[in-house]
Protein backbone atom coordinates (compact mmCIF):
# COMPACT_ATOMS: atom_id res chain seq x y z
CA UNK A 1 0.00 0.00 0.00
CA UNK A 2 1.22 3.49 -0.84
CA UNK A 3 1.68 5.88 2.10
CA UNK A 4 -1.36 7.96 2.99
CA UNK A 5 -1.41 11.50 1.66
CA UNK A 6 -2.91 13.73 4.35
CA UNK A 7 -3.90 17.39 4.28
CA UNK A 8 -4.17 19.02 7.72
CA UNK A 9 -5.95 22.38 7.70
CA UNK A 10 -4.66 24.51 10.58
CA UNK A 11 -1.17 24.94 11.98
CA UNK A 12 -2.17 25.61 15.57
CA UNK A 13 -1.63 23.09 18.36
CA UNK A 14 -3.57 19.98 17.33
CA UNK A 15 -2.51 19.94 13.65
CA UNK A 16 1.28 19.84 14.12
CA UNK A 17 0.85 17.43 17.06
CA UNK A 18 -1.05 15.03 14.81
CA UNK A 19 1.69 15.32 12.17
CA UNK A 20 4.40 14.58 14.74
CA UNK A 21 2.77 11.38 15.97
CA UNK A 22 1.98 10.17 12.45
CA UNK A 23 5.70 10.46 11.68
CA UNK A 24 6.72 8.82 14.96
CA UNK A 25 5.05 5.55 14.01
CA UNK A 26 7.17 2.36 13.85
CA UNK A 27 6.74 2.25 10.06
CA UNK A 28 9.77 2.66 7.80
CA UNK A 29 10.35 6.25 6.70
CA UNK A 30 9.18 5.63 3.10
CA UNK A 31 5.94 4.10 4.43
CA UNK A 32 5.05 7.02 6.66
CA UNK A 33 2.29 9.41 5.51
CA UNK A 34 2.94 12.33 3.16
CA UNK A 35 1.60 15.28 5.16
CA UNK A 36 0.70 18.81 4.08
CA UNK A 37 -0.24 21.42 6.71
CA UNK A 38 -2.20 24.38 5.37
CA UNK A 39 -2.35 27.62 7.38
CA UNK A 40 -4.43 30.58 6.25
CA UNK A 41 -2.21 33.09 8.04
CA UNK A 42 0.85 34.19 6.02
CA UNK A 43 3.08 33.11 8.92
CA UNK A 44 2.83 31.06 12.08
CA UNK A 45 0.42 32.75 14.46
CA UNK A 46 2.36 33.50 17.62
CA UNK A 47 -0.19 35.69 19.38
CA UNK A 48 -2.93 34.43 21.69
CA UNK A 49 -4.08 34.23 25.26
CA UNK A 50 -3.17 32.03 28.19
CA UNK A 51 -3.99 28.34 27.81
CA UNK A 52 -3.32 25.45 30.15
CA UNK A 53 -2.17 21.87 29.72
CA UNK A 54 -3.57 19.36 32.18
CA UNK A 55 -3.44 15.66 33.05
CA UNK A 56 -3.39 13.58 29.89
CA UNK A 57 -2.23 16.62 27.94
CA UNK A 58 1.02 16.62 29.87
CA UNK A 59 1.47 12.89 29.27
CA UNK A 60 1.30 13.55 25.54
CA UNK A 61 3.66 16.52 25.79
CA UNK A 62 6.19 14.28 27.54
CA UNK A 63 5.91 11.71 24.74
CA UNK A 64 6.98 14.48 22.35
CA UNK A 65 9.94 15.44 24.58
CA UNK A 66 8.59 18.95 25.11
CA UNK A 67 8.16 19.32 28.86
CA UNK A 68 11.41 21.15 29.59
CA UNK A 69 10.90 23.59 26.70
CA UNK A 70 7.33 24.32 27.78
CA UNK A 71 8.34 24.85 31.40
CA UNK A 72 10.77 27.59 30.32
CA UNK A 73 7.86 29.48 28.72
CA UNK A 74 5.26 29.49 31.49
CA UNK A 75 3.41 32.64 32.44
CA UNK A 76 4.12 32.12 36.15
CA UNK A 77 0.51 32.70 37.16
CA UNK A 78 0.06 32.10 40.89
CA UNK A 79 -3.71 31.73 40.78
CA UNK A 80 -6.86 33.83 40.49
CA UNK A 81 -7.93 36.78 42.64
CA UNK A 82 -11.48 38.13 42.64
CA UNK A 83 -11.22 41.93 42.89
CA UNK A 84 -13.68 44.82 43.07
CA UNK A 85 -13.57 48.36 41.66
CA UNK A 86 -11.20 49.45 44.47
CA UNK A 87 -8.92 46.49 43.62
CA UNK A 88 -9.71 44.85 46.97
CA UNK A 89 -9.23 41.08 46.95
CA UNK A 90 -12.39 39.24 47.96
CA UNK A 91 -11.00 35.75 47.37
CA UNK A 92 -8.00 34.04 45.85
CA UNK A 93 -7.55 30.52 44.56
CA UNK A 94 -3.95 29.46 44.09
CA UNK A 95 -2.39 27.10 41.60
CA UNK A 96 -1.77 23.49 42.61
CA UNK A 97 1.84 22.90 41.54
CA UNK A 98 1.57 19.13 41.96
CA UNK A 99 -0.84 18.79 39.05
CA UNK A 100 -2.96 16.44 41.19
CA UNK A 101 -5.83 18.89 41.69
CA UNK A 102 -7.16 20.77 38.66
CA UNK A 103 -7.81 24.27 39.97
CA UNK A 104 -8.69 27.32 37.86
CA UNK A 105 -4.97 27.86 37.26
CA UNK A 106 -3.08 24.87 35.93
CA UNK A 107 0.47 23.90 36.82
CA UNK A 108 1.19 24.54 33.13
CA UNK A 109 -0.02 27.98 31.98
CA UNK A 110 1.42 29.15 28.66
CA UNK A 111 0.51 31.56 25.87
CA UNK A 112 -1.36 29.84 23.06
CA UNK A 113 0.93 31.28 20.39
CA UNK A 114 4.04 30.06 22.19
CA UNK A 115 2.62 26.55 22.55
CA UNK A 116 1.66 26.52 18.86
CA UNK A 117 5.23 27.56 17.99
CA UNK A 118 6.67 24.76 20.12
CA UNK A 119 4.36 22.15 18.56
CA UNK A 120 5.20 23.40 15.06
CA UNK A 121 8.95 23.28 15.70
CA UNK A 122 8.71 19.77 17.09
CA UNK A 123 6.78 18.62 14.00
CA UNK A 124 9.40 20.29 11.82
CA UNK A 125 12.30 18.52 13.56
CA UNK A 126 10.51 15.16 13.36
CA UNK A 127 9.78 15.79 9.68
CA UNK A 128 13.41 16.65 8.92
CA UNK A 129 14.55 13.40 10.47
CA UNK A 130 12.04 11.40 8.38
CA UNK A 131 13.21 13.19 5.21
CA UNK A 132 16.82 12.32 6.01
CA UNK A 133 15.71 8.68 6.23
CA UNK A 134 14.05 8.81 2.81
CA UNK A 135 10.46 9.73 3.73
CA UNK A 136 8.33 12.65 2.58
CA UNK A 137 7.84 14.39 5.93
CA UNK A 138 5.68 17.53 6.24
CA UNK A 139 5.06 20.29 3.71
CA UNK A 140 3.93 23.58 5.28
CA UNK A 141 1.81 25.93 3.16
CA UNK A 142 1.12 29.42 4.55
CA UNK A 143 -1.07 32.27 3.36
CA UNK A 144 -3.69 30.15 1.60
CA UNK A 145 -6.95 28.34 2.29
CA UNK A 146 -9.37 25.96 0.60
CA UNK A 147 -11.91 27.28 -1.89
CA UNK A 148 -13.44 23.90 -2.74
CA UNK A 149 -13.55 20.44 -1.16
CA UNK A 150 -14.93 17.50 -3.17
CA UNK A 151 -14.89 13.76 -2.54
CA UNK A 152 -15.34 10.82 -4.90
CA UNK A 153 -14.90 7.92 -2.49
CA UNK A 154 -11.26 7.39 -3.36
CA UNK A 155 -9.76 10.85 -2.79
CA UNK A 156 -10.49 14.29 -1.41
CA UNK A 157 -10.03 16.89 -4.15
CA UNK A 158 -9.34 20.49 -3.09
CA UNK A 159 -8.64 23.84 -4.67
CA UNK A 160 -6.35 26.35 -2.95
CA UNK A 161 -7.96 29.79 -3.05
CA UNK A 162 -4.94 32.05 -3.54
CA UNK A 163 -2.64 29.86 -5.61
CA UNK A 164 -5.44 28.26 -7.61
CA UNK A 165 -3.66 24.91 -7.30
CA UNK A 166 -5.79 21.76 -7.40
CA UNK A 167 -4.60 18.80 -5.37
CA UNK A 168 -5.91 15.43 -4.18
CA UNK A 169 -5.37 13.66 -0.87
CA UNK A 170 -6.40 10.39 0.76
CA UNK A 171 -7.54 12.22 3.87
CA UNK A 172 -8.36 15.77 4.97
CA UNK A 173 -8.16 16.74 8.65
CA UNK A 174 -9.92 19.94 9.71
CA UNK A 175 -8.00 21.34 12.68
CA UNK A 176 -9.04 24.92 12.00
CA UNK A 177 -10.70 25.90 15.25
CA UNK A 178 -14.10 26.88 16.61
CA UNK A 179 -15.24 28.68 13.47
CA UNK A 180 -13.90 25.93 11.21
CA UNK A 181 -14.18 26.65 7.51
CA UNK A 182 -13.64 22.93 6.84
CA UNK A 183 -16.65 21.99 8.96
CA UNK A 184 -18.74 24.69 7.32
CA UNK A 185 -17.87 23.56 3.79
CA UNK A 186 -18.18 19.79 4.29
CA UNK A 187 -21.10 19.58 6.72
CA UNK A 188 -22.94 22.63 5.31
CA UNK A 189 -23.36 26.18 6.52
CA UNK A 190 -27.07 25.63 7.14
CA UNK A 191 -26.37 23.40 10.13
CA UNK A 192 -23.80 25.60 11.88
CA UNK A 193 -26.30 27.10 14.33
CA UNK A 194 -27.08 23.60 15.61
CA UNK A 195 -23.46 22.44 15.71
CA UNK A 196 -22.04 25.60 17.31
CA UNK A 197 -23.88 26.15 20.59
CA UNK A 198 -23.20 29.67 21.70
CA UNK A 199 -23.04 30.40 25.42
CA UNK A 200 -23.91 34.08 25.05
CA UNK A 201 -20.43 35.24 26.05
CA UNK A 202 -18.24 37.33 23.72
CA UNK A 203 -14.62 38.13 24.55
CA UNK A 204 -11.91 40.41 23.25
CA UNK A 205 -8.32 39.21 23.85
CA UNK A 206 -5.20 41.38 23.70
CA UNK A 207 -1.94 42.13 25.47
CA UNK A 208 -0.81 45.36 27.16
CA UNK A 209 2.26 46.77 28.92
CA UNK A 210 2.56 46.01 32.62
CA UNK A 211 1.75 48.58 35.29
CA UNK A 212 2.59 48.98 38.97
CA UNK A 213 -0.72 47.39 40.04
CA UNK A 214 0.01 44.13 38.18
CA UNK A 215 1.41 41.05 39.88
CA UNK A 216 1.73 37.33 39.21
CA UNK A 217 -1.93 36.70 40.03
CA UNK A 218 -4.80 36.70 37.58
CA UNK A 219 -7.03 39.57 38.65
CA UNK A 220 -10.68 39.02 37.81
CA UNK A 221 -12.96 42.05 37.89
CA UNK A 222 -16.74 42.04 37.39
CA UNK A 223 -19.06 44.89 36.43
CA UNK A 224 -22.88 45.02 36.37
CA UNK A 225 -24.53 43.81 33.19
CA UNK A 226 -22.73 40.44 33.12
CA UNK A 227 -19.36 41.92 32.25
CA UNK A 228 -15.94 40.70 33.34
CA UNK A 229 -12.24 41.29 32.78
CA UNK A 230 -9.30 39.00 33.45
CA UNK A 231 -5.86 40.62 33.65
CA UNK A 232 -3.17 37.94 33.65
CA UNK A 233 0.62 37.58 33.74
CA UNK A 234 2.42 36.72 30.53
CA UNK A 235 5.59 34.90 29.57
CA UNK A 236 6.88 38.36 28.64
CA UNK A 237 7.44 39.91 32.07
CA UNK A 238 6.73 43.51 31.09
CA UNK A 239 3.41 42.64 29.45
CA UNK A 240 0.02 41.34 30.58
CA UNK A 241 -2.80 39.62 28.72
CA UNK A 242 -6.39 40.79 28.92
CA UNK A 243 -9.68 39.03 28.25
CA UNK A 244 -12.65 41.43 28.27
CA UNK A 245 -16.02 39.71 28.03
CA UNK A 246 -19.74 40.42 27.99
CA UNK A 247 -22.68 38.02 28.23
CA UNK A 248 -25.33 39.54 26.02
CA UNK A 249 -27.81 37.73 23.78
CA UNK A 250 -30.01 40.76 23.16
CA UNK A 251 -27.53 43.08 21.44
CA UNK A 252 -27.08 41.38 18.06
CA UNK A 253 -23.93 43.40 17.40
CA UNK A 254 -21.90 40.98 19.54
CA UNK A 255 -22.78 38.04 17.30
CA UNK A 256 -22.24 40.12 14.17
CA UNK A 257 -18.82 41.20 15.42
CA UNK A 258 -17.80 37.55 15.98
CA UNK A 259 -18.79 36.70 12.40
CA UNK A 260 -16.53 39.46 11.06
CA UNK A 261 -13.34 37.83 12.28
CA UNK A 262 -10.18 39.92 12.17
CA UNK A 263 -11.63 42.15 9.46
CA UNK A 264 -14.03 43.73 11.95
CA UNK A 265 -11.43 44.71 14.55
CA UNK A 266 -12.39 48.41 14.69
CA UNK A 267 -16.06 47.55 15.20
CA UNK A 268 -15.22 44.93 17.83
CA UNK A 269 -13.04 47.35 19.83
CA UNK A 270 -15.69 50.08 19.63
CA UNK A 271 -18.33 47.68 20.93
CA UNK A 272 -16.26 46.67 23.94
CA UNK A 273 -15.39 50.32 24.63
CA UNK A 274 -19.10 51.19 24.67
CA UNK A 275 -19.81 48.52 27.28
CA UNK A 276 -16.78 49.00 29.55
CA UNK A 277 -16.22 52.74 29.60
CA UNK A 278 -16.97 54.38 32.96
CA UNK A 279 -16.98 51.00 34.78
CA UNK A 280 -14.14 51.96 37.13
CA UNK A 281 -11.31 49.72 38.33
CA UNK A 282 -8.62 49.82 35.59
CA UNK A 283 -11.01 49.95 32.65
CA UNK A 284 -9.74 53.32 31.42
CA UNK A 285 -6.18 51.98 31.23
CA UNK A 286 -7.28 48.74 29.54
CA UNK A 287 -9.46 50.46 26.96
CA UNK A 288 -6.68 52.91 26.13
CA UNK A 289 -4.24 50.05 25.61
CA UNK A 290 -6.81 48.04 23.68
CA UNK A 291 -7.07 50.85 21.12
CA UNK A 292 -3.28 50.80 20.69
CA UNK A 293 -2.67 47.06 20.61
CA UNK A 294 -1.91 45.18 17.41
CA UNK A 295 -2.68 41.67 18.70
CA UNK A 296 -6.40 42.12 19.41
CA UNK A 297 -8.65 39.13 18.78
CA UNK A 298 -12.40 38.81 19.37
CA UNK A 299 -14.62 35.75 19.33
CA UNK A 300 -17.70 34.15 20.76
CA UNK A 301 -17.50 31.55 23.53
CA UNK A 302 -19.24 28.41 22.35
CA UNK A 303 -19.18 24.65 22.23
CA UNK A 304 -19.15 22.45 19.13
CA UNK A 305 -21.39 19.41 19.42
CA UNK A 306 -21.67 16.90 16.59
CA UNK A 307 -23.07 13.38 16.32
CA UNK A 308 -20.15 12.37 14.11
CA UNK A 309 -16.74 13.97 13.52
CA UNK A 310 -16.08 12.46 10.10
CA UNK A 311 -17.75 12.52 6.71
CA UNK A 312 -16.30 10.39 3.97
CA UNK A 313 -12.57 11.08 3.92
CA UNK A 314 -12.79 14.26 5.99
CA UNK A 315 -12.38 14.23 9.78
CA UNK A 316 -12.39 17.04 12.32
CA UNK A 317 -9.93 17.50 15.16
CA UNK A 318 -9.81 19.66 18.30
CA UNK A 319 -12.03 22.73 18.58
CA UNK A 320 -13.35 22.21 15.05
CA UNK A 321 -14.98 18.95 16.21
CA UNK A 322 -15.58 19.26 19.96
CA UNK A 323 -14.72 22.67 21.35
CA UNK A 324 -15.60 22.59 25.04
CA UNK A 325 -15.10 26.38 25.48
CA UNK A 326 -12.43 28.09 27.62
CA UNK A 327 -14.77 27.76 30.59
CA UNK A 328 -14.16 24.01 30.64
CA UNK A 329 -10.40 24.33 31.21
CA UNK A 330 -10.01 21.37 28.83
CA UNK A 331 -9.60 22.85 25.34
CA UNK A 332 -5.85 22.39 24.89
CA UNK A 333 -5.83 19.00 26.57
CA UNK A 334 -8.66 17.82 24.30
CA UNK A 335 -6.76 19.02 21.22
CA UNK A 336 -3.57 17.21 22.22
CA UNK A 337 -5.41 14.04 23.21
CA UNK A 338 -7.47 14.10 20.02
CA UNK A 339 -4.36 14.43 17.84
CA UNK A 340 -2.72 11.52 19.66
CA UNK A 341 -5.76 9.24 19.37
CA UNK A 342 -6.43 10.10 15.72
CA UNK A 343 -2.81 9.32 14.86
CA UNK A 344 -3.10 6.02 16.73
CA UNK A 345 -6.30 5.07 14.94
CA UNK A 346 -4.81 5.88 11.53
CA UNK A 347 -1.74 3.81 12.38
CA UNK A 348 -3.96 0.82 13.20
CA UNK A 349 -6.28 1.20 10.20
CA UNK A 350 -4.40 2.91 7.35
CA UNK A 351 -6.45 1.08 4.69
CA UNK A 352 -9.81 1.43 6.42
CA UNK A 353 -10.56 5.07 7.19
CA UNK A 354 -14.11 4.42 8.48
CA UNK A 355 -12.67 2.00 11.04
CA UNK A 356 -9.98 4.53 12.00
CA UNK A 357 -12.50 7.32 12.44
CA UNK A 358 -14.77 5.05 14.48
CA UNK A 359 -11.91 4.09 16.80
CA UNK A 360 -10.91 7.76 17.16
CA UNK A 361 -14.45 8.71 18.17
CA UNK A 362 -14.76 5.77 20.54
CA UNK A 363 -11.56 6.83 22.28
CA UNK A 364 -12.47 10.52 22.51
CA UNK A 365 -16.25 10.69 22.96
CA UNK A 366 -16.43 9.89 26.72
CA UNK A 367 -13.77 12.51 27.50
CA UNK A 368 -15.42 15.12 25.27
CA UNK A 369 -18.86 14.49 26.77
CA UNK A 370 -17.49 14.96 30.27
CA UNK A 371 -15.48 18.06 29.37
CA UNK A 372 -18.50 19.72 27.80
CA UNK A 373 -20.64 19.33 30.91
CA UNK A 374 -20.26 22.76 32.45
CA UNK A 375 -21.40 23.51 35.98
CA UNK A 376 -25.11 24.46 36.19
CA UNK A 377 -25.71 28.10 35.29
CA UNK A 378 -22.33 28.66 33.67
CA UNK A 379 -21.15 31.10 32.41
CA UNK A 380 -23.95 33.40 33.63
CA UNK A 381 -23.42 32.27 37.22
CA UNK A 382 -19.98 33.92 37.36
CA UNK A 383 -21.13 37.04 35.50
CA UNK A 384 -23.91 38.55 37.65
CA UNK A 385 -26.37 41.03 36.18
CA UNK A 386 -26.71 43.42 39.13
CA UNK A 387 -24.57 45.07 41.80
CA UNK A 388 -26.42 42.99 44.40
CA UNK A 389 -25.67 39.79 42.43
CA UNK A 390 -22.00 40.70 42.27
CA UNK A 391 -21.91 41.23 46.04
CA UNK A 392 -23.54 37.85 46.66
CA UNK A 393 -21.11 36.09 44.30
CA UNK A 394 -18.10 37.72 45.94
CA UNK A 395 -19.41 36.89 49.41
CA UNK A 396 -19.83 33.23 48.48
CA UNK A 397 -16.33 33.05 47.02
CA UNK A 398 -14.94 34.86 50.11
CA UNK A 399 -16.61 32.23 52.33
CA UNK A 400 -15.15 29.36 50.31
CA UNK A 401 -11.71 30.97 50.42
CA UNK A 402 -11.80 31.58 54.18
CA UNK A 403 -13.15 28.10 54.91
CA UNK A 404 -10.29 26.40 53.11
CA UNK A 405 -12.73 24.34 51.05
CA UNK A 406 -11.40 25.45 47.68
CA UNK A 407 -9.36 22.27 47.09
CA UNK A 408 -12.41 20.13 47.83
CA UNK A 409 -14.46 22.30 45.47
CA UNK A 410 -11.96 21.85 42.65
CA UNK A 411 -11.65 18.10 43.30
CA UNK A 412 -15.40 17.76 42.87
CA UNK A 413 -15.94 20.25 40.05
CA UNK A 414 -12.56 20.92 38.45
CA UNK A 415 -11.57 19.96 34.90
CA UNK A 416 -11.49 16.14 34.49
CA UNK A 417 -8.07 16.05 32.81
CA UNK A 418 -6.53 13.57 35.26
CA UNK A 419 -9.20 11.00 34.40
CA UNK A 420 -8.43 10.96 30.67
CA UNK A 421 -6.85 7.65 29.55
CA UNK A 422 -3.77 7.64 27.31
CA UNK A 423 -3.60 4.45 25.25
CA UNK A 424 -0.25 3.10 24.05
CA UNK A 425 -0.07 2.92 20.25
CA UNK A 426 3.62 2.15 19.84
CA UNK A 427 4.79 5.61 18.78
CA UNK A 428 8.47 6.33 19.30
CA UNK A 429 8.86 8.53 22.37
CA UNK A 430 11.28 11.43 22.06
CA UNK A 431 13.88 12.40 24.58
CA UNK A 432 13.24 15.69 26.36
CA UNK A 433 15.50 18.01 24.40
CA UNK A 434 15.16 21.82 24.50
CA UNK A 435 13.92 23.59 21.37
CA UNK A 436 15.64 26.75 20.20
CA UNK A 437 12.80 29.28 20.14
CA UNK A 438 14.99 32.11 18.88
CA UNK A 439 15.35 30.71 15.36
Amino acid sequence: MAPLSILIVGCGIAGPTLASFLLLSPLAAKEKPHITILERSPALRTQGQNVDIRGAGMTIIRKLGLESTIRTCLTGEEGAQIVDAQNRVWAEFGVDRTGKVQTGTSDIEILRGRLAEICYKRSKSVSEQVVRQGGAGVEYVYGDYLETIDQDGQKVHVTFRNSGEKRSFDLLVGADGLQSRTRNMVWGAEGEDDRVRQLGLYIGFFSIPSAATDNEWRRWFHAPGRKGIMLRPSEVKDRRTVSMGVINEEDTRFKEAAADGRRGMAFQKALLREYFQNEGWECERLLREMDATSDFYYDMVAQVRMDKWSKGRVVLLGDAAYCASPISGMGTTLGLNGAYNLAGALLRHPEDLPAAFSEYEEAMRPTVDRAQKLAPGMPRLIHPETVWGMWVMRAILWTIWCSGLQLLMFKLAGPPANAVPVVEYGFRELQDTPIDLEK
